[in-house]
């Protein structure tokens, strides 16, 4: 079976999945690069826990987790069943690698999990499991987190981190109101951006655990942490000495970064 990759991808807005934009275009278009997988870990930016918990429901519904939307979002469903097996295993592998973790009975799909999801598989026909981000711990935490995960790649599974490669919802507005989609990218969003994929392409994991500390604007960027704690999963997933190349980068409203990772 090929070994899988590990994903992060930006999910944006929820309304991503309706309208066309380069990002959604990527999203609908990528799986077809990538080996079929036997199943989905999904490590979404919307699930927050205090402790690792995976997500054992056979058939999760859906969680429409925002408010002033196109009111179709909420009559989208996104029917894939989940693998109540696989979420065992991996709590065990998560508890084997040193870290608690909780296994839930239910949890429905947030739209971090079923945006990217909707595009990438519409077919809705991949058992998904979902893995918590714990936002009260660092990047480290994730890292060894997506580390326990390693060894499903190499069965087929693919583990997808989705976030955002920059989150500050407050900058979207100014003075006047609402930047344009189209708004020119300040010099702060761009010297995180390429900082970022300087580091990541370089396998510079150390550098980019400790972003926090090393990468420009990172405050500005990301005000709290946790769209890209996903992204730590991911790369912990690909193993010891991993080096990601970017697989996609656009932006929205200027100081939305909506890139895609690959790693291993």
């Amino acid at each position: 079976m090929p070994v899988q990759p590990s994903l992060f991808v930006s999910h944006g807005a929820p309304n991503l999945v309706l309208h066309d934009s380069p990002a959604r275009a990527f999203l609908a278009s990528h799986a077809q690069d990538l080996p079929r997988p036997s199943a989905i870990v999904c490590v979404s930016a919307h699930f927050e826990t205090d402790t690792p918990a995976v997500v054992a429901d056979p058939a999760p519904g859906m969680i429409y987790d925002f408010g002033r939307f196109e009111p179709e979002l909420r009559r989208m469903v996104y029917p894939a069943p989940g693998d109540p097996a696989l979420a065992v295993r991996i709590a065990g592998m998560i508890r084997g690698a040193g870290l608690p973790v909780a296994t839930l009975p239910r949890r429905g799909y947030d739209h971090g999990t079923w945006v990217p999801l909707m595009l990438l598989y519409p077919d809705a026909d991949i058992p998904v499991v979902q893995l918590s981000i714990q936002p009260g711990r660092d990047a480290a935490h994730h890292h060894r987190l997506g580390r326990a995960l390693a060894p499903l790649r190499t069965e087929g599974v693919l583990v997808l981190g989705s976030g955002s490669l920059t989150h500050n919802l407050h900058d979207v507005y100014l003075p006047g109101g609402m930047r344009a989609i189209d708004s020119e990218t300040p010099d702060w969003v761009t010297g995180f951006v390429d900082w970022m994929v300087g580091r990541i392409e370089a396998g510079d994991t150390e550098a980019v655990i400790d972003y926090r500390a090393r990468a420009p604007f990172a405050a500005q960027n990301h005000p709290t942490d946790e769209h890209l704690l996903p992204l730590h999963v991911a790369l912990g997933a690909a193993g010891d000495g991993a080096v990601g190349r970017r697989i996609h980068a656009s932006c929205q409203y200027g100081v939305l970064h909506l890139d895609a990772y690959a790693f291993g």
